[in-house]
């Protein structure tokens, strides 16, 4: 067993093949962050049922900058009558969080794309589609679907819009996926 990890049962029998699961899952973050300081696991038998014991199981997990804790209590989890899905469902909510911790650790988070800025420079009302000058220049097209709410009738040529570029070019060469006017008082748009 790890050094930093501690099993502890309480109002249960201590179970080696419980203990070996735990083991196996606690090695499994190792994987995820091997930082780990400490990690402590706690098994309680609670709440005596015509079928069966359901378990309490808590885990409180230490890595440099996060604490993470984890408790599946019975009354929410009726499947936890299995000691062993309590203990996978459990840790997975710890990994999951151990994996969120790393990837902001690392500066792996997704940044959002931010949406580029231009002007209408031309509306083709019986062919439904325009045209945006962007701000470096390059004319992209939009079809009227890509303005929300049914906004392309409220269109004018001179509009400043933020728009969001679909990844692959269309016939009329760049395309906008979405297309937002800009309010009077020059807003950021929030349907991106």
């Amino acid at each position: 067993m790890p050094p930093w990890l501690q099993i502890s049962f309480r109002n249960i029998d201590a179970s080696p093949a419980v203990e070996a699961k735990i083991r196996e899952r606690a090695h499994e973050l190792e994987q995820f962050d091997d930082r780990i300081v400490s990690c402590r696991v706690v098994i309680e038998g609670r709440q005596r049922r015509r079928h069966g014991d359901l378990y309490h199981i808590r885990v409180d997990l230490k890595v440099p900058g996060k604490e993470i804790v984890v408790k599946r209590d019975p009354p929410e989890h009726r499947a936890h009558e299995d000691i062993y899905v309590a203990v996978r469902d459990c840790f997975d909510s710890v990994r999951r969080q151990l994996e969120d911790h790393v990837r902001r650790w690392r500066g792996d988070v997704k940044a959002h794309e931010v949406p580029a800025h231009g002007r209408i420079a031309s509306l083709i009302a019986e062919g439904e589609y325009g045209f945006i000058n962007s701000a470096d220049g390059t004319e992209v097209y939009f079809h009227r679907n890509a303005v929300p709410d049914r906004g392309f009738g409220r269109l004018k040529v001179g509009d400043e819009v933020h728009f969001m570029l679909h990844p692959a070019e269309g016939e009329k060469g760049p395309q906008a996926s979405t297309v937002v006017p800009v309010g009077k008082h020059h807003l950021t748009p929030e349907r991106f």
